[in-house]
């Protein structure tokens, strides 16, 4: 179901419809989430550009695995806990000043929440799957909380407040699946930016991509 870009205020007259797998109410009005309680089988819930300042009455979702709540004016990431299936949590362009909730997410692999007001990365200590975390333009000093993520692929940590070649080697360069890193607009790149991209080469050689660009030879080890 999709009723995105309306002027919609109120979410009700939609827990009948039990069948129900992807809802879809994209640039609306809603202030609250409410009345989705009985749709068990809901697996992709799309709340983006609303005006939603509390993430409450998910209990019931249990079987969901995306939730989108980008662009709204969220403080807090609560009300998350009995999400133990959910794969993908956007959170991106809120008010956000610390990573919470997410103890009780075994199943986490992707979270987005760029264009927030971190300033570090606490809280992700027992997200162990994460493939993909996005936490640019916020402002973090440090990639320190990292480490266990062994699964991750894809950091992309652009316009932060980074500035400590040594301190990303430690924490990422153990990662064998990591293949992207966006770390452009930190201080680690404007300092030196003509040799940014090799000092990032060489303290993570299982990188295939620097922020928008891949590393020339090894596209071409790629294409090989």
């Amino acid at each position: 179901m999709d009723l995105s870009f309306n002027k919609i205020k109120h979410i009700k007259k939609v827990n009948h419809l039990i069948n129900l797998t992807d809802i879809y109410f994209v640039q609306n009005k809603i202030v609250t989430i409410e009345n989705l309680s009985g749709l068990t089988k809901l697996r992709n819930l799309e709340l983006a550009a609303n005006r939603i300042r509390e993430i409450q009455n998910l209990e019931s979702l249990t079987g969901l695995e995306e939730l989108w709540l980008g662009k709204n004016k969220i403080m807090e990431m609560k009300g998350l806990d009995t999400l133990q299936n959910l794969k993908i949590l956007s959170i991106q362009s809120n008010r956000i000043r610390e990573i919470a909730g997410l103890d009780k997410l075994p199943n986490l692999q992707e979270l987005y929440i760029s264009h927030n007001a971190l300033t570090s990365l606490k809280g992700l200590e027992k997200v162990i799957g994460l493939r993909v975390l996005d936490i640019s333009h916020n402002q973090v000093t440090s990639v320190a909380g990292l480490k266990h993520l062994e699964d991750m692929e894809e950091l992309w940590a652009s316009y932060n407040k980074i500035a400590d070649f040594a301190g990303v080697e430690e924490e990422l360069r153990h990662m064998v699946k990591l293949n992207t890193v966006y770390f452009e607009g930190n201080p680690l790149q404007l300092r030196a930016p003509a040799l940014y991209r090799n000092k990032v080469r060489l303290m993570l050689p299982q990188v295939r991509q620097i922020d928008a660009s891949k590393s020339p030879s090894l596209v071409y080890l790629s294409s090989s």
